[in-house]
């Protein structure tokens, strides 16, 4: 049977409770229960150092918010017991991404393909922006949420571009095209996919 580290199950138990306590949508609300529960199954994990990328170097600023929210505040403690193990990596760059985006962002996979814990049902990320840039419309199959740890605008389909805000929740339907972009300060936030919709 695999065993889950210690480091990496305390973060999915943090991250179950503030994912849980800040999702309003209804579909939020019945996405994050199964995608927490087929996590209660460990994949196997990888064993290899992380590595990081020069933008990283504002996770520090990204890390220090102004909450006094307790389940918030535990998640940022347990990703940072694990952020040293991540293998932080570019996207590539897209016509509708600004021109910065190539230094400008990063993400990594905590569970998932090339994650901590290696799986392909469901992936559990972040991504890490610096002030100012635009991430590329993109699409997937899989439904996603998003846990926002930063102050940042989403855009959903053809919508006006919105600020969840600090601890600000939203669900993307699958195939929706959607896009985040920094403000001032760094944008900093969770997602939570699984391969297959269940009802």
């Amino acid at each position: 049977m695999v065993e889950r580290s210690e480091d990496l199950q305390r973060f999915v138990d943090a991250a179950f409770i503030a994912f849980d306590k800040f999702a309003g949508d209804p579909e939020a609300r019945r996405a994050i229960p199964q995608i927490f529960a087929a996590l209660g199954h460990p994949g196997p994990e990888r064993g290899n150092p992380g590595s990081r990328l020069p933008v990283c170097q504002l996770l520090p600023a990204a890390l220090s918010i102004e909450t006094s929210d307790p389940a918030l505040r535990q998640l940022i403690e347990c990703f940072e017991g694990i952020e040293g193990k991540l293998a932080w990596r570019r996207r590539t760059a897209h016509p509708t991404a600004s021109e910065n985006f190539a230094d400008g962002h990063t993400n990594a996979m905590i569970i998932g393909p090339g994650g901590l814990e290696e799986r392909n049902d469901l992936w559990l990320g972040v991504t890490l922006m610096a002030p100012h840039v635009r991430y590329p419309d993109h699409e997937h199959a899989p439904e996603e949420v998003y846990l926002v740890l930063s102050e940042g605008e989403f855009q959903q389909g053809d919508r006006d571009w919105f600020s969840p805000g600090i601890g600000g929740s939203f669900y993307n339907v699958p195939q929706i095209k959607h896009a985040m972009r920094s403000l001032d300060t760094p944008l900093f936030a969770f997602w939570a996919l699984r391969a297959e919709r269940q009802r």
